[in-house]
């Protein structure tokens, strides 16, 4: 019989001892990958919280969260060689042990230091069964589960927005499954999940728009399948 170790394939999609701990991390650096808009970025920060703290080498939450912002999806068996391959492409990172406050115990601040010398902050919990959501964007509350293909825009309080938005998308045949808003001071975030992906030709012009700060289509399930 063949004797399996730690970091071995269990089942189908997943490669690593705990769902919550290896696949969720995992998925929550896929996703806050796919947040940061794909700008060249030298360094990562990962800031541990709660469980993810105080486990997260035994779990191999380190080379999960390493493996997700390199792009590796949880079921690659490159995610046990996540250190190595960050060493090849150039990539700096860290771990440290920090409070996020009334969070799920599963979480993770991960920030990117771009080469243009920006950052970007993601915050995502692992909330079992290889689920995550994430719930903060550069200290703008979300909730983004990468259960749908998913528009988050964030711009200053203006008139038209969802209204502009969601005209595009009923009008090219698109059903939106969700749309949530959250404002802290002048700033505006909004979120809207698609009941299927949209095409490129009816995103773009959406993403184009000078009056967002930051706008990002999320769709990793069709990366994913």
């Amino acid at each position: 019989m063949k004797k399996f170790k730690a970091f071995d394939v269990v089942g189908p999609i997943m490669v690593g001892p705990s769902s919550s701990h290896t696949a969720g991390a995992c998925r929550i650096g896929n996703a806050a990958l796919a947040i940061s808009g794909g700008d060249p970025f030298h360094k990562v920060q990962f800031r541990l919280h709660g469980s993810f703290a105080s486990t997260y080498i035994g779990h191999g939450t380190d080379m999960a969260l390493v493996a997700g912002v390199l792009g590796i999806l949880p079921h690659d068996e490159r995610l046990r060689d996540s250190f190595a391959i960050a060493k090849e492409r150039g990539l700096e990172y860290s771990f440290e042990k920090a409070d996020l406050g009334d969070r799920h115990p599963n979480s993770v601040e991960i920030i990117f230091h771009y080469d243009n010398g920006g950052h970007l902050s993601v915050i995502g919990s692992s909330i079992g069964g290889g689920n995550m959501v994430i719930v903060a964007i550069n200290d703008i509350e979300v909730e983004f589960k990468n259960e749908f293909p998913t528009l988050i825009l964030q711009y200053p309080e203006q008139k038209g927005v969802i209204s502009y938005v969601s005209s595009i998308l009923s009008d090219n045949d698109y059903n939106i499954e969700t749309a949530v808003t959250k404002k802290i001071d002048d700033t505006v975030t909004l979120v809207i999940e698609t009941t299927e992906s949209v095409k490129p030709e009816i995103m773009e012009p959406i993403l184009a728009q000078e009056r967002f700060d930051f706008a990002k289509y999320i769709d990793i399930k069709k990366k994913e399948a």
